[in-house]
């Protein structure tokens, strides 16, 4: 579930209010172990979201850097080739490898 949070410091163009909702969602569903509340919960969920996007909105505008903005498209690709990469099995040894067992 935290997999899908991403970074949002330092891109070109810099982070949206949505993108801080979303991460926002993200760590109250991983920390509270609900993807959806109950009726019962939904306010304190949604409450959590809130506190949660307005600190990390905080958090954002008061990190200072003095590293290059990241292009968001460049970050991304590299992200899906590292995580294509971590999946890659050597075609040669699952499918003309000796029988499994001998």
């Amino acid at each position: 579930m935290c997999r899908n949070i991403k970074m949002l410091f330092n891109f070109d163009p810099p982070v949206t209010p949505e993108e801080i909702r979303a991460a926002s969602l993200q760590f109250v569903r991983k920390i509270s172990g609900f993807n959806k509340p109950s009726k019962a919960n939904e306010e304190a969920f949604q409450s959590a979201i809130d506190a949660v996007a307005e600190a990390a909105k905080q958090l954002l505008c008061s990190l200072e850097t003095n590293a290059p903005a990241k292009n968001r498209e460049e970050e991304a690709a590299r992200l899906k080739a590292r995580e294509f990469g971590n999946l890659a099995w050597p075609t040669s040894a699952v499918c003309f490898g000796p029988p499994l067992g001998r």
